[in-house]
C-alpha cells in the first residue's frame, strides 16, 4: 500500500455510513513539468474490495480510465479523481497507474500507486478541493441576506413587510425547484436525478422573481417599486453564495498556469484554475452595492428601472466570464446576449434623462 485516502469525516458522513448507495473516491496526484507544451494524461484505476468471502461480485470491483487533456506546464500539483458508485461497503484497495502512450512528456515517468480507502454514502465521495457543505451554507446565507435586505427596503418604500416576506419565501422555495429543473434540462439529465443534480442560478432567478412579480400583482403591490427594492438583496446575496460554487467544484474555471489562478477542483481534476466563480461574486457585489446606493438616493422616474439595469449589468458581466469556464458557450449567442444587455443597461441608466 502506497497511500491511504480515508472517506470524509464529520457528523453527516458518520450518520450516513451505512446508507445506500455506497461509493468511494480515489485520487492520483502528481506535479506537472515546469516547461513544455500542454499535454494529456490518462490514469487507470482498478479497485477491489478487501475481505470478500467467496467469489467477488460485480459490486466488489471496478475498473475505469480517467483521461485529462490540456494540462498546463508550470501549473503545479494536479489531482485526478475517479468516483465509483453503487459498490459494496467496506475497505478497498485501488491500484492507480498511467496508461502508456497518453502524451506524458518524455522523461516524466509517473509511478504506479496502491491506494487504501473506504466507502461512504455515494454523494459524499469526492476528492480533494471539494467541500460539499460550503454550497448549502453559503447559498442559504445569501438567501437570508437577500430576503432581509429586500424586506427592509420594501418597508422603507411603504410596502407591507409581512406580505413581501411571505411572497419571497415562496419564491425561494419554488426557485430552488426551478434551478434544479433548469440544470436537468441544460445537462440532459433524467428527472430521477432531481435530488442529486445541481442547480442553476438562472432557473432559480427566473422562477423566484416570477413568483415575486406574480405575488405583487395579486396583493396589489407596485411591481416596479418592489423589484427595485429586491435588486440590491439579490446581487448581494449572490455575492455571498457564489463562493460556495468555487468551494464545491461546480461552474469551474479553466485550468491555467497564470499567477492569478487558484487551486480548485471541478470534482474530477483539481489543479490551478481561473477562479471564475469568485470573479462573478465580485461582479455581483459591485452591482449590489451600486444598486443599493441608487435605491437609497434616487427615485427612478420609471419604477423597475433599477432592477432592470442591475440585471442587465450582471448578465453582461456573466457573459464576459463564460470563456473562462470549462463549459462551452457559442460565441454568437454570447455576443447577441451582451448586445441586448448593453442596450437595456443604457436605456435603464438613461431613463432619468429621457424622463
Amino acid at each position: 500500500m502506497d497511500e491511504e485516502q480515508r472517506a470524509a469525516k464529520g457528523c453527516l458522513p458518520a450518520a450516513l455510513t451505512d446508507v445506500e448507495p455506497q461509493g468511494l473516491a480515489a485520487t492520483y496526484s502528481f506535479d506537472v513539468p515546469e516547461s513544455g507544451e500542454p499535454y494529456s494524461v490518462a490514469i487507470r484505476f482498478a479497485g477491489a474490495r478487501v475481505g470478500v468471502q467467496g467469489k467477488p461480485g460485480a459490486r466488489d470491483r471496478f475498473e475505469r480510465i480517467e483521461k485529462v487533456d490540456g494540462l498546463e506546464p508550470s501549473s503545479g500539483r494536479v489531482a485526478i479523481t475517479t468516483r465509483a458508485q453503487n459498490i459494496n461497503a467496506g475497505e478497498w484497495r485501488v491500484a492507480a497507474e498511467p496508461v502508456e502512450g497518453t502524451g506524458v512528456p518524455a522523461g516524466k515517468r509517473l509511478p504506479r500507486r496502491v491506494i487504501a480507502t473506504t466507502t461512504t454514502f455515494g454523494q459524499l465521495a469526492h476528492g480533494p478541493g471539494v467541500r460539499l457543505v460550503a454550497w448549502p451554507v453559503l447559498v442559504g446565507l445569501g438567501a437570508v441576506v437577500a430576503v432581509v435586505l429586500q424586506a427592509l427596503l420594501a418597508g422603507r418604500a411603504g410596502i407591507n413587510i409581512g406580505a413581501v416576506l411571505a411572497v419571497s419565501l415562496i419564491g425561494c422555495l419554488l426557485g430552488f425547484v426551478g434551478g434544479k429543473v433548469y440544470y436537468l434540462v441544460l445537462h440532459h439529465k433524467h428527472p430521477r436525478q432531481f435530488l442529486t443534480a445541481g442547480a442553476c442560478i438562472q432557473g432559480f432567478l427566473l422562477v423566484a422573481l416570477g413568483v415575486v412579480a406574480a405575488g405583487a400583482a395579486v396583493l396589489r403591490i407596485p411591481i416596479g417599486v418592489l423589484l427595485d427594492a429586491t435588486a440590491p438583496g439579490v446581487f448581494l446575496g449572490m455575492a455571498v453564495g457564489r463562493p460556495g460554487c468555487w468551494l464545491t467544484g461546480c461552474c469551474a474555471g479553466r485550468p491555467t498556469s497564470s499567477r492569478w489562478g487558484l487551486w480548485s477542483s471541478d470534482r474530477r481534476l483539481a489543479t490551478r484554475r481561473f477562479p471564475v466563480q469568485l470573479v462573478e461574486a465580485a461582479v455581483a457585489l459591485i452591482i449590489g452595492v451600486l444598486s443599493l446606493i441608487v435605491v437609497l438616493t434616487v427615485e427612478p422616474p420609471i419604477p423597475g428601472a433599477i432592477f432592470v439595469g442591475a440585471t442587465a449589468a450582471y448578465t453582461f458581466g456573466r457573459q464576459l466570464l463564460f470563456p473562462l469556464r470549462t463549459e462551452s458557450r457559442t460565441r454568437i449567442g454570447r455576443l447577441v446576449t451582451m448586445a441586448i444587455c448593453g442596450l437595456v443597461l443604457v436605456a435603464a441608466v438613461g431613463a432619468p434623462v429621457f424622463a
